[in-house]
């Protein structure tokens, strides 16, 4: 007779190491944007991921990405990011190291290893975008890595491709702790649609201003209304530090923010499900970046 299981397993690593790109592929789902800014995820973000074993078990694992860690914390938020990073992998049974292939050993992954050294959880390395390497180097890279931290086991994946990534999900699954699913099935994640709404502006942001602006904006749901035609209404406002960078997200005739906002609902509705009315305005901000509030919504701590 089949039975359940379920895990929590913790994804860290430096920042842009390709986190939420696994988290992604292994979910199967998108539930963690992505974008080529460093420090893209601020928060905790979970997804849920369901896997069938070849004993007839059924396991449900929920991954949870957190933001990019790394060792000059220069402003609050970014200690903030740091600090919900490491309270993410506590809530592990198991943790994840991702590192980036071509990067290697950075001093950030140099950090973490060390760090990780210390914490008695069992530990996974997985070697990311091994598309870049050549596969003697991924092999040196590798033996490095388990060197300095011997891990349980070791998975080279391109996340991206979704090569090796089935073979990580198996052994997750295969891992977990019998008894009862933890979420719903369908579920793919525990994320609010209002954060998902915010998620998805602040990708498109990213994705069309990549060089043009700096990772420090905001976005922020102001209302979300389901209309009795089965379609939402959602207004969401982009927080920004100056007047300059206003007009840079507004564009000539608002054709920028126009474009943001028709992309952002395209993938919000198909997320969703269905149709998707949404409203974006653009606010200057000055100090968005050391709002107490902000914080609290994100679930990141505010130090004084």
């Amino acid at each position: 007779m089949s039975g359940t299981r379920a895990g929590v397993v913790a994804v860290v690593g430096a920042p842009n190491a390709g986190k939420s790109t696994l988290v992604n592929a292994l979910v199967g789902a998108k539930v963690s944007i992505v974008s080529r800014k460093v420090q893209t995820t601020r928060t905790r973000i979970m997804g849920i991921a369901m896997r069938e074993l070849p004993d007839g078990d059924r396991a449900q694992i929920l991954f949870l990405d957190t933001p990019g860690i790394f060792r000059t914390q220069k402003r609050r938020l970014e200690r903030a990011m740091v600090a919900a990073a490491w309270r993410g992998a506590e809530e592990g049974d198991r943790i994840v190291l991702v590192i980036d292939a071509a990067r290697g050993l950075s001093d950030d992954v140099r950090a973490i290893l060390e760090r990780l050294a210390t914490r008695a959880d069992p530990k996974l390395l997985v070697v990311n975008k091994i598309d870049l390497l050549p596969r003697e180097q991924l092999l040196a890279l590798v033996a490095e890595a388990n060197q300095s931290l011997p891990f349980e086991r070791t998975f080279l994946v391109s996340a991206t491709k979704g090569d090796g990534v089935g073979d990580l999900l198996d052994y997750v699954a295969s891992q977990a702790t019998p008894g009862p699913f933890l979420f719903p099935e369908e579920q793919t994640t525990d994320m609010p649609m209002r954060q998902l709404a915010s998620e998805i502006v602040r990708e498109q942001v990213f994705e069309q201003l990549h060089e043009e602006l700096p990772y420090e904006i905001a976005v922020e749901t102001e209302g979300w209304q389901q209309k009795k035609d089965g379609s939402a209404r959602v207004e969401c406002t982009v927080h920004v530090a100056r007047e300059n960078q206003r007009s840079i997200v507004l564009g000539k005739g608002g054709a920028k923010i126009k474009s943001i906002g028709a992309r952002a609902r395209r993938e919000l509705a198909e997320i969703v499900g269905h149709p998707v009315h949404l409203f974006l305005h653009v606010k200057v901000s000055a100090n968005w970046a050391d709002d107490r509030s902000r914080y609290t919504a994100w679930g990141l701590e505010y130090d004084a």
